[in-house]
């Protein structure tokens, strides 16, 4: 017969200090979630059956009220090329790409205007578009 009292207690994990790290976790991925793309200008651009599918080394936005800008920086149509030179003598990219994201009440002239200012550069570029 075992009269003998069980002195020891179950092993136990102590997960009190868990919560606070994951919400931690959690708050700090929130936040680079919303740095990640830094280059946001409101455009509601057109539509396309094939997705843009470049690297960007430079990112010309053209709003609805004709407005450029590189990056997120408004520029004028007159400085555009030499911002664009700017960002591309700073990148290390072997084959250079400029990536127009123009509204869709974006006049043509604008448009072909950054493209002018990219071929004078000799870069190539692209037109974002969303999918169908």
């Amino acid at each position: 017969m075992n009269l003998r009292k069980h002195l020891r207690d179950s092993p136990q994990a102590h997960t009190s200090a868990l919560n606070d790290i994951l919400f931690i976790l959690l708050l700090f991925f929130l936040i680079i979630s919303t740095l990640a793309n830094p280059n946001v200008v409101k455009l509601s651009i057109p539509k396309a059956k094939s997705d843009t599918k470049a690297k960007q080394t430079v990112v010309v936005s053209i709003d609805a009220k004709q407005h450029f800008y590189v990056g997120t920086r408004q520029v004028s149509q007159d400085s555009l090329q030499s911002f664009i030179s700017k960002i591309v003598s700073k990148s290390q990219d072997a084959e250079p790409t400029v990536v127009i994201n123009a509204d869709k009440a974006a006049t043509a002239d604008n448009i072909v205007a950054v493209m002018r200012a990219a071929h004078y550069l000799n870069l190539r570029t692209v037109l974002a578009v969303d999918k169908e």
